[in-house]
């Protein structure tokens, strides 16, 4: 699994979030909404990494999934962009390259 973070959604993570260099977003799967898998979508934290299943780096801020939910990816990559008309970020999947 991977994580691939556009400029222009890191941009928006750093003003939106007040993040900074140093500073981790966590990927967390939460009940309810709609995403990947029935039922489920993605919430986000700010926290350190304990036992990441992915991780990227852009700006200096890293973006992770734990472990507990990598089951929510199902074997697809995380594409983090950036929707300007909404201005938040858009999350698509990628099926992972066998």
């Amino acid at each position: 699994m991977e994580i691939r973070i556009s400029e222009d959604a890191q941009k928006w993570f750093h003003d939106e979030m007040g993040l900074d260099s140093g500073d981790s977003v966590r990927f967390t799967v939460r009940y309810g909404g709609s995403g990947l898998q029935p039922g489920f979508s993605l919430g986000l934290s700010v926290e350190k990494p304990e036992d990441p299943a992915a991780k990227a780096e852009s700006g200096g801020i890293t973006y992770f999934v734990e472990s507990d939910d990598e089951w929510y990816f199902d074997r697809h990559d995380l594409i983090v962009g950036y929707d300007a008309a909404l201005d938040e970020p858009k999350y698509g999947y990628e099926k992972e390259k066998a």
